[in-house]
């Protein structure tokens, strides 16, 4: 089949490409493998997350996206072309139209990076929209009308908290705290509270299975053994984590997070402040996940939260809606060609 239009979610952490009439095809993570010598790509993707915590010296695992943005111009044109290739196979030498996630606080020289960056890596013309308009309409919203939608959207790198109205975005905030902060809170938490160290991957692992932002019930408690480093003997050691040692653990994030949901409901204008509190807010990304989240925000802030479905696939799924209605969704888009 030939493909001649992708939507990408170029998140911090993960990256999915949607294609029209298959859904997503690939979802990898963000991560690339260099070796320093020469500086060569060794492995993009899943292939380079397994190398993680795993390499010799010569070897460098990283991400090139920080905070949602390039980080590093070079390495994130390689990822964009290893993707573009791979969910265009045999007919990647026919260059497909780009529609990219973009956070909304990017500024215009690095929406023009991503830009430029895929042009470069194959792209025959490349548009941007910002997340929280993607991930609502992945979310199902029907943002082209004159009511107030509220979106938390908590990424890999960054939350950003926005009101969307008429097919724009009314009142937003942005915060860089998200997966990799609520990770290494965990990090630095277990070690200074257990001594206990683990790596990155491990905490993401820890966060997932048994991550709560409110102390459970002890009925409902959750717990996992925890493999790690003994910060005294470093010696291996093993102990059962649970779920409101997490809870703990994430606190002073959590709170920059409703701090942020705050400020944009105190930022909106009384009728769409109105319109939310009568429908609530919707929850997207992988931190929607986290237990617990939506009786947070309501008990800290009245107005409902709402986990949308699929919310990890939200802003890829909403890349695809708006390559189905172009025309209807155009003033969403910004486009170098």
């Amino acid at each position: 089949m030939i493909i001649r239009q992708l939507g990408i979610d170029l998140g911090t952490a993960n990256t999915l490409v949607f294609v029209p009439q298959q859904g997503i095809v690939i979802q990898e993570p963000s991560v690339v493998a260099v070796s320093k010598p020469d500086n060569k790509v060794l492995a993009i993707g899943r292939e380079a997350k397994e190398m993680i915590g795993k390499t010799p010296s010569d070897i460098v695992v990283y991400r090139p996206l920080k905070d949602g943005v390039i980080a590093d111009y070079r390495v994130t044109q390689a990822i964009l072309r290893y993707f573009i290739n791979k969910a265009c196979g045999f007919w990647r030498f026919l260059k497909p139209d780009i529609l990219i996630s973009v956070p909304a606080g990017s500024t215009s020289t690095e929406r023009k990076a991503v830009i430029d960056a895929s042009r470069e890596a194959g792209a025959k013309a490349t548009f941007v929209v910002k997340e929280p308009v993607l991930a609502a309409l992945g979310a199902g919203v029907p943002i082209n009308t004159p009511s107030g939608n509220m979106i938390v959207n908590i990424g890999g790198g960054v939350a950003e908290v926005a009101v969307i109205s008429l097919g724009g975005v009314v009142t937003w905030e942005s915060i860089r705290v998200a997966g990799d902060r609520l990770n290494q809170a965990i990090i630095d938490f277990l070690k200074k509270k257990h001594n206990l160290i683990i790596g990155e991957k491990t905490a993401e692992d820890l966060k997932i299975q048994v991550g709560s932002v409110m102390p459970l019930p002890e009925k409902e408690k959750l717990t996992i053994e925890v493999r790690g480093q003994d910060a005294v003997e470093n010696l291996p050691k093993n102990m059962m984590i649970s779920s409101n040692d997490v809870a703990e653990a994430l606190q002073p994030q959590l709170k920059e997070i409703i701090q942020a949901i705050k400020n944009v409901l105190r930022e909106t204008p009384p009728e769409l402040a109105a319109d939310i509190v009568e429908k609530g807010m919707i929850l997207t990304g992988g931190g929607a996940l986290l237990r617990k989240l939506d009786d947070l925000i309501l008990k800290a802030t009245g107005v409902p939260a709402y986990v949308s479905d699929e919310p990890l696939f939200c802003v890829a799924k909403g890349t695809g809606v708006i390559l189905d209605n172009l025309e209807i969704y155009k003033r969403s888009l910004q486009s170098f060609k």
